[in-house]
């Protein structure tokens, strides 16, 4: 099975993940070069038996020790590719940013690797994205100054080169931007009392009976586009951007066990870059369609979440919760 995600980690270590508070008391992350949640709502599917209470990873199904999260923002434009460390990750989620191209947001807490980039900056979305992991660790290269006050107001362990730099090295194989790295052990050092992994609403198990076969999906942002192709010697899928494979250096080709499909509001946010550009704001609380691939197959689906600090629930039309099947997930935030 796909997903050999590196040596589990020898112990918790804390970590340090994302973003700001908005006005309007959401979390999310900006750019320049950039408590524990609520009970779940109605909606969220129940648990039989919370993912982090069985030892399993509520973020992929896979056995799992309580250990500490950690996010990073990964910049994926073509000067940026092959990543470092994506293969490691639990979970991926894709953003949409300026110009209409996208980066990524890496989740990371059973297994660590050595370093993860290139590094970028956050953006406002992140931080009721990130809302629901509790006070998790955050490593990204900065944020515009508008956005900073929001940071640091965020229930979020932030981790930068210009806060902590032991954590971070620069490679000489690159030009700038696309060349800072982020050491995750270091990174969590910088974040003792980063939140332990937890239920974020995701549920693994058996696949619905119903589904489509399905050989490769696509998902087109205004200026990128991405390609999964089911594989059915590594059961997973593999993934390609903008027409060509997606590879980590270390781990080879990327093969998440699911991909979620998410469609979401783009609209524009009160920030820009640096170049004046309006920053794209992903809303991620409220419902919508989504597409879950799983096993060489499509599954419609719903997506739900109440408040900011709700966990999402992902069913099917009628409601019954959708299992994913155990390993890295990925959830592209599409627009609609």
């Amino acid at each position: 099975m796909a997903g050999a995600r590196g040596p589990r980690r020898p112990g918790a270590i804390p970590i340090a993940v994302l973003c700001a508070m908005t006005v309007a008391g959401l979390y999310g992350c900006s750019s320049k070069d950039e408590e524990p949640p609520p009970a779940p709502s109605p909606t969220t599917p129940p648990a039989v038996s919370p993912p982090a209470a069985t030892g399993r990873s509520p973020f992929t199904g896979l056995p799992a020790e309580p250990a500490p999260v950690l996010a990073v923002k990964i910049d994926n434009v073509q000067a940026a590719r092959p990543a470092t460390g994506l293969g490691t990750a639990d979970l991926v989620y894709v953003e949409q940013v300026e110009g209409g191209v996208t980066r990524l947001l890496a989740v990371y807490s059973d297994h660590l690797p050595d370093r993860v980039g290139p590094v970028r900056s956050a953006r406002e979305s992140d931080i009721a994205l990130l809302r629901p992991f509790g006070r998790p660790a955050l490593a990204y290269s900065g944020a515009q100054s508008a956005l900073n006050p929001l940071l640091r107001a965020a229930p979020l362990h932030l981790v930068s080169e210009g806060s902590d730099p032991a954590a971070f090295l620069r490679s000489g194989s690159r030009p700038a931007p696309h060349n800072l790295y982020v050491l995750p052990a270091r990174a969590l050092a910088a974040a003792p009392d980063a939140t332990d992994a937890r239920d974020i609403g995701f549920r693994f198990g058996s696949a619905p009976a119903d589904g489509t076969p399905v050989n490769s999906t696509s998902v087109r942002f205004p200026a990128a586009r991405y390609t999964f192709t089911w594989s059915a010697p590594d059961e997973a899928w593999r993934v390609a951007m903008d027409g060509r494979t997606a590879t980590s250096t270390d781990t080879g080709p990327l093969t998440p066990e699911t991909v979620v499909i998410q469609y979401v509001t783009v609209r524009p946010s009160a920030f820009h870059d640096r170049f004046g550009s309006v920053s794209p704001y992903t809303e991620t609380v409220g419902s919508g369609k989504a597409l879950v691939l799983r096993d060489g197959r499509s599954h419609e689906a719903r997506w739900n979440r109440a408040s900011a600090g709700s966990r999402v629930a992902y069913t099917t039309p009628d409601g019954t919760p959708l299992n994913f099947a155990r390993g890295q997930v990925w959830v592209v935030l599409a627009p609609r």
